[in-house]
């Protein structure tokens, strides 16, 4: 049976502002995805890296586990996650700085790599984004990023829109399947090919996201970051006791009460041209 639409919904814009929140919701899997695209960009050691919209630092951190940089510089728009990302930094080849991915405080042409993770969704202006990171690139640099699956394979947030929009319609106006065209492999290439960029290449990067049991699912969506918690928050108690409920009885669970799901991200690149 569906039920009445919900009384308020999310915020216009969505809240990513807070590290220690962002953490239990996606953090832990952003991680193990950072690691598997920069081990195929292979990246020479001793580059010069810019980590666009570095959120909490995981790419950041997992740039300096294993590409051997001489810096990484990372730049966020939100305070508090730069804040985050320092406190949980203590590595002298890494710096932060506060900005705009629409308009970088950097010099053109200053980075052998410049990479973005789980970020470009959220800009206004996407292509303008793609274009500052071209500009901050070095002649025949690497660009590259990448971005949730949110309309297939991203399956702990499918769970969620699905049981959301099936008790309330007007939820899917909200999904970031359907809001991000940019979850998609096609619009990922055209987007770095109109930025002038060459070579390009799209890939997807799977992990298991896998939950110890429901309230290891269930409770990052209580932290109200993001569009899914930002949803789940602004219901009432009763109507977000119902959606965890559904959600619950739609979830595989594994013998030992677990649930394993699939997490995919589609990465692109490009290098820019000698100009």
């Amino acid at each position: 049976m569906t039920s009445k639409p919900a009384q308020s919904n999310a915020p216009p814009e969505d809240p990513w502002r807070i590290g220690a929140a962002y953490d239990p919701y996606v953090g832990r899997w952003s991680r193990l995805v950072a690691l598997k695209f920069l081990d195929r960009l292979a990246v020479p050691s001793g580059s010069r890296w810019l980590d666009v919209g570095c959120g909490t630092a995981a790419l950041t951190h997992a740039i300096l586990q294993t590409a051997a940089p001489q810096t990484v510089l990372g730049i966020d728009a939100a305070e508090g996650f730069i804040a985050h990302a320092r406190a949980n930094t203590d590595d002298g080849r890494a710096a932060f700085k506060v900005g705009d991915a629409q308009g970088l405080p950097v010099e053109s042409a200053s980075f052998d790599a410049v990479v973005s993770g789980l970020m470009l969704n959220f800009v206004p202006q996407p292509a303008q984004a793609v274009g500052e990171m071209v500009r901050a690139a070095r002649p025949h640099g690497l660009v590259a990023a990448y971005v949730w699956d949110y309309a297939g394979k991203m399956q702990f947030m499918r769970h969620f829109w699905n049981a959301a929009v099936a008790l309330d319609p007007a939820a899917a106006d909200l999904d970031e399947g359907k809001r991000f065209p940019l979850c998609r492999p096609e619009p990922l290439a055209d987007l770095f090919r109109g930025a002038g960029l060459t070579g390009v290449e799209v890939w997807p990067i799977d992990i298991w996201t896998t939950f110890t049991d429901f309230d290891d699912y269930w409770n990052p969506f209580l932290g109200g970051q993001g569009p899914a918690p930002g949803y789940a928050m602004a219901l009432s108690e009763e109507r977000r006791a119902l959606l965890s409920r559904r959600i619950r009885l739609a979830l595989p669970y594994a013998l030992d009460g677990s649930i394993p799901l699939v997490a995919r991200a589609w990465s692109v690149s490009g290098v820019r041209r000698n100009s």
